[in-house]
């Protein structure tokens, strides 16, 4: 049998967040999760079975989970499009963490399918085989929309979203709502950390030397993955039925910032570069057009340059919801991310010479 891949840094019995902060006692298990293989779902993994949170998985694939072991104790074989799966994964759970989705597709229609159709199916799996389970869906920043105060946009305000990757998650927020289960949602920002492969194509340019962002000032919130690990527990643990939840553990930085800091852990001089947005534009055409081709791991595309040209991404706590401060500061977490991506030799050793100083 061919050996799975491993994480060399993290695993069940040293993950990267242990949930000493929670009372597990109050998350009601077991605890069935979709998403599970995943970057942040397999950090949720890791976690709740260091804390020896009884766990149902759903994956397609055991034989090929990437980050977690896809064999042995609470594994559901199946996919989001097998209600039967679905109905073994949700029967008999306290609460379901809903983490699948489409992050990318070559149409609008086929991320309905994967987010909002997916999650339909988990919603008439629970009302079928257990009404009473407690459903926490983690949604996204794209679903809200951009927004054009710099201060923000708060759980409430209407969605206004500008992808088709976020009106298909703004779809299945609906479907959630209008469920009748009790569910609460949770809104995550741009995650990095260990085992993330967007934001990390940042860091793949940094190690190459070349620091690029969207000419014009634009603000964004960001969230380790710790951070959105401690608010999908913290809801979980402190249940408010039919409440929206921000994860907001740090004050909106701006992307040339964010990059800056990122290129600083290169261990080489960066060259600065400000894209013009037409040239930006140019390349999203180009990417949606490979997307089509077959190339579904192209990474941009006439959506994705939208979401990157829009104003501001930030995001606000709302008033009564449940809010914490981030773990560590923003350079600790980009410092453990070089790590290790380093580690898994993702990225090449920093060069240690002349050379290595601030980027320009």
């Amino acid at each position: 049998m061919t050996e799975l891949p491993r994480d060399p840094v993290y695993s069940r019995s040293s993950p990267f967040f242990r949930p000493q902060e929670f009372d597990l006692g109050a998350l009601r298990g077991p605890v069935a999760l979709t998403g599970g293989t995943g970057f942040v779902g397999s950090h949720l993994v890791d976690s709740l079975r260091w804390a020896s949170v009884e766990l149902k998985i759903l994956i397609r694939n055991p034989e090929g989970a990437r980050w977690i072991s896809g064999r042995g104790e609470g594994i559901i074989r199946g996919s989001m499009e097998e209600s039967g799966a679905l109905e073994r994964l949700v029967e008999g759970a306290g609460t379901v963490m809903h983490l699948a989705g489409s992050l990318r597709a070559p149409s609008e229609a086929e991320f309905m399918k994967g987010n909002a159709g997916g999650t339909e199916r988990l919603i008439e799996a629970i009302r079928d085989k257990n009404p009473e389970a407690r459903l926490i869906y983690c949604s996204s920043q794209a679903a809200l929309g951009p927004s054009e105060d710099p201060g923000g946009v708060g759980p409430d305000a209407p969605a206004r979203p500008i992808s088709a990757y976020g009106r298909s998650k703004a779809a299945a927020e609906d479907l959630v709502r209008a469920s009748g289960l009790h569910w609460m949602i949770v809104r995550p920002p741009a995650i990095f950390g260990p085992r993330d492969s967007d934001v990390f194509e940042f860091f793949r340019m940094a190690s190459r030397g070349l620091l690029a962002w969207p000419a014009g000032e634009r603000l964004l919130s960001i969230a380790c993955v710790d951070d959105v690990l401690r608010m999908l527990l913290a809801v979980g643990c402190n249940w408010k039925v039919g409440s929206t939840h921000h994860v907001v553990p740090c004050e909106p930085i701006r992307m040339e910032d964010m990059l800056r800091k990122i290129a600083q852990g290169a261990g080489r001089r960066c060259r600065s570069l400000a894209i013009p947005p037409s040239l930006l534009r140019v390349a999203g055409w180009g990417g949606s057009a490979l997307r089509l081709l077959g190339l579904r791991r192209m990474p941009l595309s006439r959506d994705k340059i939208r979401e990157i040209l829009a104003r501001h991404w930030v995001l606000k706590q709302g008033k009564t919801q449940v809010a914490f401060p981030a773990l560590r500061s923003l350079d600790e977490n980009i410092a453990l991310s070089w790590d290790w991506y380093r580690a898994i030799s993702w990225l090449p050793a920093p060069r240690r010479n002349r050379d290595s100083r601030s980027p320009s």
